[in-house]
């Protein structure tokens, strides 16, 4: 009996400029918050909770953010993007990293970063601290 041949893998263009977007934003947002006098200290953290996009200090709080890039506002701005739930998700995020880490800190802080980066256009980033 014959074996069927493999499909080659085909990549959904679509999905890779997302992520490319996705990780460009990242780049971005992880740039303009160390010029602002945080220490990057993590990036892209999983467990099976979810996902960390970047874990600062800022002084002695520590700063769990979550980064929302765009390349338009047609279905509303970056930080739009961001629920209630996914903040409170990244509250509990926080506490594993802290945990998986064994780090102690007198703070947590949940911060937001929209990045909206139109082809061709100016990059806009807006920071909101303390979502949570």
């Amino acid at each position: 009996m014959a074996r069927p041949s493999a499909t080659p893998f085909t990549p959904d263009p679509a999905a890779a400029r997302k992520r490319l977007l996705g990780q460009r934003g990242e780049d971005l947002a992880a740039r303009h918050l160390v010029r602002r006098g945080m220490l990057l200290v993590d990036r892209n953290w999983r467990c099976p909770a979810g996902e960390i996009d970047l874990v600062l200090r800022d002084g002695r709080v520590l700063v769990v953010c979550e980064v929302k890039t765009r390349s338009s506002t047609a279905f509303g701005s970056p930080l739009e993007g961001v629920s209630q739930a996914k903040a409170d998700r990244l509250r509990r995020l926080a506490s594993r990293w802290l945990r998986a880490h064994e780090v102690h800190v007198d703070d947590v802080r949940i911060d937001l970063v929209g990045v909206l980066a139109p082809p061709g256009g100016p990059v806009e980033i807006e920071h909101v601290e303390g979502v949570c």
